[in-house]
C-alpha cells in the first residue's frame, strides 16, 4: 500500500512538473503576440514600444483602433485580401482533391514520377520563382491585378500529399463495389469520395488561406497600384503624413491583420485535428 502511495506521488508530481515546463514554453511562445496585442491598446503617446515590455496597457484605450478605422483603408485593404483569399482556397482544395484522388486511387502510367515532380517542387525556394513568374505574367498582361496571386494556388505540393494520404486510409472497397456497379470514375469521386473530405476540406482551407492571407513578398512584386494592396503591403506601408511609425497604431494594425486568420482556424480546428489523425501526419 506503502508503494503503491509512494507511486502514485511520483506520477503526479511529474504531472506537474510537465504542466509547469509546458506553461513556460507556451508562455514564451505567447510573449511576442500578448506583448502586441497589449501595445496595440496603449494610447499613442510614444513613437517607440513601451521598455521594458509590460503584459498590460498602463493607459488602456481603444485611441489606436479608432484612428485606424477612421482612416478606411484597411478595409479596403481586408477586402483585396479576402478576394484573393477566396481564389486561392477555392481553386487549392479544387486541384488538391482531384489530384490526390488520382494519385491514390488512379491508375495511369507516370504515376510514380508526376509523384516525385510534385514532391520536388516543395524543395524550390519560392525566391527562385519569382522573375520567371513576373515574365510570364507580364507577357500575358496580368500584372497589377489578383490573377497572378491567385492562379499559382493550383499547384500546391503538400496540399496534393495531404489529400494523397488521407485518400489512401479511405478503403478499396469503396471504389470497386461502384465500378462493379458500372458507375463511372467522376461518378465515383463526386458520389462516395467526396462526401467523406469533409476533415481534410478544412485542413485545405485552414492551410490554404493562411498561406495566401500572410503571402507578401510576391503580392508586393506584382500589385504596384495602391487601390489593389493586400492587408500585408498595407501593413509594410502604413506610417503617419509626416512618415513617422507610431507603436501603437501598427501593433493595432498587425493585431487586426490576423484576426480573420484566428478566426478561421477556431471554427476549423476540430476537423484539422479529424484530418491528422485519419492522413497519419502524426508519425504513424
Amino acid at each position: 500500500m506503502k508503494k503503491n502511495g509512494s507511486n502514485k506521488s511520483k506520477k503526479l508530481t511529474i504531472e506537474i512538473i510537465k504542466v509547469v515546463v509546458l506553461f513556460c514554453f507556451g508562455l514564451i511562445m505567447m510573449g511576442p503576440f500578448i506583448w502586441m496585442v497589449s501595445v496595440s491598446f496603449e494610447r499613442m503617446a510614444n513613437i517607440q514600444p513601451p521598455f521594458p515590455p509590460r503584459l498590460f496597457p498602463k493607459e488602456f484605450s481603444f485611441f489606436n483602433y479608432e484612428i485606424i478605422l477612421e482612416n478606411g483603408s484597411l478595409l479596403k485593404a481586408y477586402f483585396n485580401s479576402f478576394v484573393v483569399a477566396l481564389g486561392s482556397v477555392a481553386l487549392n482544395i479544387f486541384s488538391a482533391l482531384l489530384a490526390g484522388y488520382a494519385f491514390s486511387k488512379g491508375v495511369f502510367k507516370g504515376k510514380k514520377l508526376l509523384f516525385v515532380v510534385i514532391l520536388a517542387t516543395m524543395m524550390i525556394p519560392g525566391e527562385i520563382t519569382l522573375i520567371p513568374m513576373y515574365m510570364m505574367f507580364n507577357k500575358v498582361g496580368l500584372l497589377n491585378t489578383f490573377y497572378p496571386i491567385i492562379f499559382p494556388s493550383l499547384l500546391f505540393g503538400f496540399g496534393i500529399i495531404l489529400t494523397k494520404q488521407y485518400f489512401d486510409k479511405l478503403p478499396n472497397s469503396l471504389r470497386e463495389a461502384a465500378q462493379i456497379d458500372g458507375a463511372s470514375e467522376v461518378r465515383i469521386f463526386t458520389k462516395i469520395f467526396l462526401p467523406l473530405t469533409g476533415p481534410i476540406s478544412a485542413t485545405l482551407i485552414i492551410l490554404s488561406f493562411m498561406r495566401s492571407w500572410n503571402s507578401f513578398i510576391w503580392p508586393m512584386i506584382v500589385l504596384s497600384d495602391q487601390k489593389l494592396q493586400t492587408v500585408p503591403i498595407y501593413l509594410a506601408s502604413f506610417s503617419m503624413e509626416d512618415g513617422t511609425r507610431y507603436a501603437g497604431l501598427t501593433m493595432g494594425l498587425a493585431t487586426a491583420s490576423i484576426l480573420p486568420v484566428i478566426i478561421v482556424f477556431l471554427f476549423l480546428q476540430k476537423y484539422i485535428i479529424q484530418s491528422v489523425a485519419l492522413s497519419g501526419l502524426k508519425g504513424e
